[in-house]
């Protein structure tokens, strides 16, 4: 086709889209469907059209064709909500109540600014006498009511991700409205989404000053510093915060998370027993508590608090997954009835039925049900996997622009550089591959501090991305060409000082930032000196312990067989990349060696730290440190090998898994019972 014959085409198909719509604002929908059709034929994938057509279907009683069109539509936009919402509307229609629940309540999880989704949620749970429910559903609605159509419209298109037609169209309104507080929200909200977190920052900041007492708005305001590492001011808000609303336990609560964020944990538990002496049944504050009392060790205390919790509210599903992410917990026989009970009801949130999915699996597998068990698996994961935006070919884009840029002649034409400290200890690789086993050890050190997971250099790369507009990856690595000597000294010394409020007096501290992999060219242009660990476990072991594992956030590669096969083995490229590149920069600690000869790698890690060996080293799980990832009460125990091969009962589900790591990373023998497993 030449580009005549395109630009005619689009012109027609912008015609016909024009027509389609007007016909279904004049509600003659089989005039509508037919010009739709037309459409789809030339552009299979138009999701306008899709959309447009299952409504007009719906309104036609075809209710068959109406979820054809939707389901080809999700296929595409797997994470739109309206899309959800028209399915709720088919299933009403068909008399499919609870169906249609299920799908308004994805909707809105989606797209918290779908009005008619949030309307259909109030009117079943006021009549199934939800009360709770109903009430929350009520102030969404009034919220939504209270906005002009405009920012309505705004709100829903951001939660699409059409974040370009939503910048647009914010900045008109806001040229209309310069003082619009809520306008400057979503403004931000986009900016936030897009990278541009100066941007977020200063906007919010301006909405403050022109509604100074109103909490919310505060809190996002809080919420962008402490992204940006601005631990300091994010405190002064959330104090100012406090101090306007005494008596809102949700700011009191987030107090007390930034206060643990801040390693505070005794004190954060003091100001949520404070919330719970005024209210005694806030289910979020025990379960709050109980994450403190985790991290503090206190297993027993936490057990209590996470049991309080999911009595006052029975389908409280943080609640259950927090006593299964405890990894020491068995669930009674009462306890998985309940859980099983609850991950039925149709008007169960995404976020607590994820809950509920992942720890039955837990559940099911300490009682020898591996079939219910990975079924729980699969389904908690999917939910999650629905939610995200992962993209393996985004994901092997990005780690090849490390290998591209980051070549011999890249670090050659540098030179030296760089801020000359000896602090840090970078310890990464993935997620649940024995990195907080390793930071155990060495924090168990005079004269190590172990700092746990610090986002400061995924910061760093993201403020050197530059254009990250609309899916793209941006300059970033190539923009580390660029960098100047004095840039890179900078870089590491405000590292150093943004970090320090994490440490104590020992000279040198961790960093287990698993992600930090994909980073090691900037962190060797910016602290030369720094020590980097590679903490790496068996591909089946850690890749079926991620798929088991419910992340809080940033490793959606976890969320599917597939997505964390890849994921491994393009993570095993990239080291081997740094290997060649970087000589003897990197020191490799295979999680099954520390198992089975720990004084010798911890002999091993020493020597690379140029550290001298002390016993406590070996005593590692006596530490009583705070330990605030999955692997908290594993590493308070001493060396077992209860972690090896646990994917073996799974084998005949994993064949994904294998084809995705390949079979040249794997044992010979454990291909083989992947493959002949039935």
């Amino acid at each position: 086709m030449n580009n005549s014959e395109f630009s005619a085409n689009n012109a027609s198909l912008s015609v016909d889209l024009s027509e389609a719509r007007q016909a279904v604002k004049e509600n003659r929908f089989q005039d509508a469907l037919d010009l739709f059709e037309i459409i789809l034929k030339a552009d299979p994938n138009h999701i306008d059209s899709l959309y447009l057509a299952s409504v007009s279907s719906r309104y036609l009683k075809n209710f068959e064709a109406s979820k054809e069109f939707i389901k080809r539509l999700m296929i595409i936009a797997p994470d739109m909500g309206r899309a959800y919402q028209e399915l709720g509307h088919i299933y009403r229609d068909m008399g499919a109540i609870e169906k249609a629940v299920i799908h308004y309540r994805q909707a809105c999880e989606l797209n918290p600014a779908l009005l008619a989704s949030w309307s259909a949620l109030y009117k079943y749970f006021a009549e199934s006498k939800n009360i709770p429910a109903a009430d929350h559903a009520r102030e969404q609605i009034e919220k939504l009511q209270s906005l002009p159509s405009a920012l309505l419209y705004i709100d829903q298109i951001m939660n699409e991700g059409r974040l370009g037609v939503a910048e647009t169209q914010c900045r008109a309104f806001l040229k209309k409205h310069p003082t619009h507080t809520y306008a400057m929200y979503l403004l931000s909200e986009i900016a936030n989404r897009l990278g541009y977190f100066d941007d977020a920052e200063f906007l919010l900041e301006k909405a403050v000053e022109f509604q100074p007492n109103d909490g919310d708005l505060r809190l996002k305001y809080a919420t962008i510093l402490r992204k940006k590492q601005k631990f300091a001011k994010t405190m002064e808000q959330v104090n100012i915060l406090c101090d306007q609303h005494p008596d809102n336990h949700v700011y009191q609560a987030h107090k007390a998370s930034e206060i643990m964020q801040n390693g505070g944990h005794e004190e954060a538990i003091k100001l949520l027993d404070n919330i719970l002496k005024k209210n005694p049944y806030n289910f979020s504050t025990h379960t709050s508590k109980g994450h403190a009392q985790k991290t503090l060790g206190k297993t027993d205390d936490a057990i209590k608090s996470y049991q309080t919790a999911y009595k006052i509210k029975q389908d409280h599903g943080e609640a259950f997954f927090s006593l299964a992410n405890l990894k020491t917990y068995s669930f009674t026989s009462d306890e998985l009835s309940n859980m099983r009970a609850q991950v039925k009801r149709v008007d169960l949130s995404l976020r607590d039925k994820a809950y509920f999915h992942f720890a039955l699996a837990q559940g099911c597998e300490a009682m020898g049900d591996f079939e219910e068990a990975f079924f729980h698996l699969e389904q908690g994961n999917k939910i999650k996997n629905d939610q995200s935006k992962y993209s393996i070919g985004r994901m092997d884009a990005e780690l090849q622009g490390q290998i591209d840029v980051c070549d011999e002649n890249f670090f050659k034409d540098l030179g030296p550089g760089g801020h000359a400290t000896t602090d840090p200890i970078f310890i990464l690789g993935l997620p649940r591959a024995g990195s907080t086993l390793i930071e155990q050890i060495l924090a168990s050190h005079s004269m190590i501090d172990g700092t746990l997971e610090l986002p400061n250099i995924l910061s760093i790369a993201q403020s050197l991305r530059g254009e990250d507009i609309y899916g793209k990856l941006g300059n970033y690595p190539k923009s580390m060409k660029s960098l100047t000597l004095e840039q890179r000294e900078n870089l590491g010394k405000s590292f150093i000082e943004d970090t320090r409020m994490h440490r104590q007096d020992a000279p040198m501290f961790t960093d287990k930032m698993p992600n930090n992999f994909r980073h090691i060219g900037l962190i060797h242009l910016i602290m030369p000196n720094a020590k980097i660990i590679d903490a790496r476990r068996y591909p089946l072991d850690c890749c079926f312990s991620m798929f088991k594992q419910l992340f809080a956030q940033g490793q959606e590669f976890s969320y599917g067989l597939e997505e964390a096969g890849s994921y491994y083995r393009t993570y095993v490229k990239l080291m081997d990349h740094w290997d060649r590149v970087l000589p003897n920069k990197i020191l490799r600690v295979n999680n099954e060696d520390v198992i089975e000869d720990l004084e010798g790698q911890v002999n091993r890690m020493l020597n690379f730290l140029e550290l001298p060996f002390e016993e406590e080293c070996i005593s590692f799980h006596e530490n009583d440190r705070s330990v605030r990832t999955a692997s908290s009460e594993q590493v308070r125990q001493p060396i077992n090998k209860k972690g090896m091969g646990r994917w073996k009962p799974y084998a005949k589900n994993l064949k994904p898994l294998l084809a995705s790591i390949g079979e040249d990373l794997v044992n010979k023998e454990d291909v083989a019972l992947i493959k002949h497993a039935s």
